[in-house]
């Protein structure tokens, strides 16, 4: 058995940039006030650690004790976005291909491991349409107690172990994601680490950093097959 774990920014679906708005939508309406999110780095990156860096930004030195309200003004930013980001962004090539072809597979459950709190990861899905071809409540998300992204893998596991009856070793467990920090959070938690190039590394980039397999995008189904049919 296969627990295949996808990253969603730029591995699934793109945007338009409203997942990074609602974090200067939701800061502004926890503080009366604007902040500079410009020079926040999001790539790869939890949704709890992303608002700690944003809430620094605005002088906030407490920010682990307004984290609640971010999280909850971060949902409400980005649910009001969900009609333009149906509009204005798009899934990644092949994707739906890609999730129908492994849904298929009787040796092989998915799900997600984002950054991305567990409401706003089903909207981002769920905005294209490809919310029910993956298993959502097994995934491991940025809401999830956690210190490190590699922690997600377990978290996921131990959800697909205890709701599903789907018991995996770290090592029959796949992370797909499109920068560094999904490999290393792959290769930390002992799970295989497969990179497509869809996101803002190319594959050359991608290759440098260990991971398994680097793939361009997720289009080319035989190739995606083979990386999560590994021996």
């Amino acid at each position: 058995m296969r627990l295949v774990l996808w990253d969603i920014d730029g591995t699934l679906v793109h945007t338009a940039g409203h997942g990074r708005d609602a974090f200067a939508e939701a800061f502004s309406a926890v503080f009366g006030r604007e902040v500079s999110i410009d020079e926040v780095n999001m790539a790869g990156r939890t949704d709890h650690m992303i608002a700690m860096a944003v809430l620094e930004g605005g002088g906030v030195s407490d920010g682990q004790s307004h984290m609640g309200r971010m999280f909850e003004e971060l949902a409400g930013a980005l649910e009001a976005r969900r009609e333009r980001i149906a509009q204005e962004g798009h899934a990644m090539p092949g994707v739906r291909e890609a999730l129908e072809a492994v849904a298929r597979r009787p040796n092989m459950t998915q799900s997600l491991l984002t950054g991305n709190i567990e409401t706003n990861a089903a909207l981002k899905l769920a905005a294209f349409g490809l919310d029910r071809l993956v298993d959502l409540e097994i995934g491991g998300y940025g809401s999830d107690p956690h210190v490190a992204r590699s922690d997600l893998v377990r978290v996921a596991r131990e959800k697909a172990a205890r709701l599903r009856g789907v018991r995996v070793e770290a090592h029959e467990t796949v992370l797909i994601g499109d920068t560094p920090l999904d490999v290393r959070a792959a290769r930390e938690a002992g799970a295989r680490a497969v990179a497509v190039a869809s996101g803002p590394y190319s594959a050359a980039e991608l290759r440098e950093t260990g991971a398994h397999a680097v793939l361009e995008d997720v289009s080319n189904l035989s190739a995606l097959m083979a990386a999560l049919e590994w021996r």
